[in-house]
């Protein structure tokens, strides 16, 4: 299986990045989307972002239109969403599947790694979030109504 840091994923602006960039920080991977009733958590996300990244940790967002095409615009779009309603200063990634024969590479890794209730595999729906630790081990899995400030103390933990 493919680990973590040998994973090539495209930033929201086409730049090609290597998660070998994040090597050493504890990571944060969320699948997001502009019109989910969960978008309102890119406000905590952004909040542990700011909170915790100067002791390395950061918050990779990856926007998603699987779920009842709750993310149907562009990269340019799902960015100036981000920054215009959220103010977000965390990472965003172009737009990717998550499920199915053309899921990411990075989300065959994380589901493989961590598996969801009754160990399926399958991201049930937008704002699943996996924590990853400085060395690249998917530590846990959190379901879309987990709140991103009930991580803070999974956080700490690997700071």
């Amino acid at each position: 299986m493919e680990k973590f840091h040998d994973i090539s994923v495209k930033a929201i602006d086409g730049r090609d990045v290597n998660l070998a960039d994040y090597a050493g920080k504890v990571v944060l991977v969320v699948n997001t989307a502009s019109k989910c009733g969960f978008t309102p958590q890119y406000d905590g996300l952004e909040a542990l972002y700011e909170k915790y990244r100067e002791r390395g940790f950061v918050v990779l967002g990856f926007p998603c239109n699987q779920f009842g095409a709750q993310e149907p615009g562009s990269e340019q779009q799902i960015a100036e969403f981000c920054e215009t309603r959220f103010n977000i200063a965390f990472p965003m990634f172009a737009k990717i599947d998550v499920n199915g024969p053309n899921a990411h590479p990075l989300y065959r890794h994380l589901k493989a790694a961590r598996p969801g209730v009754f160990n399926t595999e399958g991201i049930k729906w937008n704002f699943t979030k996996f924590l990853i630790d400085r060395n690249g081990n998917v530590v846990e899995r959190y379901a879309p109504a987990t709140k991103p400030e009930d991580l803070a103390a999974a956080i700490e933990a690997l700071l």
